[in-house]
């Protein structure tokens, strides 16, 4: 998977240090990665759960939520959001996901 917008890592790393290495883990998998559909990307993140347009991954023991965009055909992963427990309840990030 080629993830788009891959320079929001960095500022998701710099804002949330203890995340980094759950960040760049997921990102490591995600690469080598070529999933076909939600059922792939869960053998890889147990966790991962498809929200209206959006799969949104657990990240560090389910502290953290990253949301993304995943255009299968395209091979193609966008990064949207990542939010604390709290912050993703609010459901703000909801919008971009076409809920």
């Amino acid at each position: 998977m080629l993830i788009i917008n891959e320079e929001r890592l960095t500022g998701f790393i710099s804002e949330h240090p203890e995340a980094r290495s759950a960040l760049e883990r997921w990102a490591a998998l995600t690469r080598t990665s070529r999933w076909k559909n939600l059922a792939e990307v869960r053998q890889v993140f147990k966790s991962a759960d498809a929200v209206c347009e959006c799969t949104v991954f657990n990240i560090l023991g389910n502290n953290y939520r990253l949301i993304t965009r995943i255009v299968y055909a395209n091979q193609t992963v966008s990064l949207r959001y990542f939010l604390t427990h709290k912050e993703y309840d609010r459901g703000r990030w909801k919008k971009d996901c076409d809920c």
